[in-house]
């Protein structure tokens, strides 16, 4: 070596730890970390798909097997299930036959609805206490005497038996006490 390259070596080194202490020249060399745009980052499915060896080429001209026509799945929708079937899986009949409910009851449903309509009508104590008072009557009661005086009217004059307001009895206004004591 020369005395010439001595200092252009020492020169090129002394650069390159300069610039190593630089992110911009790591980046610009790859020496840097670089890590992935979170919002880039796109996770795919498996590009290998296992054998299936039930499959059979396909048939020019042949039904696609994955499109069902409209009609059967109207069907399969109604009748819960294949259209004709049951709609249980022979897995989900084995389990129920261990289960044991062939022989269940099928109006259970009406039964529960029953019992729980007398439970229902059987007022205890506590309600009693809490809704002392009956629910206010909203029914209307119509006047018969002044309503037959208007339907004499209306035909005497000609008018539909509609024609005009109906005479109802309104009640008057408890006072504030009255159904307490």
């Amino acid at each position: 070596m020369s005395h010439r390259t001595l200092p252009l070596i020492a020169l090129a080194c002394a650069a390159a730890f300069a610039l190593a202490g630089c992110d911009a020249a790591k980046r610009s060399f790859g020496l840097g970390k670089q890590a992935p745009d979170e919002f880039q980052v796109v996770s795919r499915a498996p590009l290998s798909v296992p054998p299936d060896f039930g499959l059979r080429p396909p048939q020019p001209g042949a039904a696609r097997p994955q499109e069902e026509e409209p009609r059967d799945a109207a069907a399969a929708l109604l009748l819960g299930g294949a259209a004709g079937g049951s709609g249980i899986s022979p897995s989900l009949q084995t389990i129920l036959d261990q289960a044991g409910t062939a022989g269940a009851d099928p109006a259970i449903r009406a039964r529960i609805n029953e019992d729980n309509a007398i439970l229902a009508a059987d007022t205890s104590f506590t309600d009693r206490l809490i809704f002392w008072r009956p629910p206010p009557d909203t029914s209307v009661v119509v006047d018969a005497a002044t309503e037959a005086q208007r339907l004499a009217e209306n035909a005497a004059t000609g008018l539909p038996p509609t024609a005009g307001i109906t005479p109802i009895i309104e009640e008057r206004e408890k006072a504030i006490f009255e159904d307490l004591f």
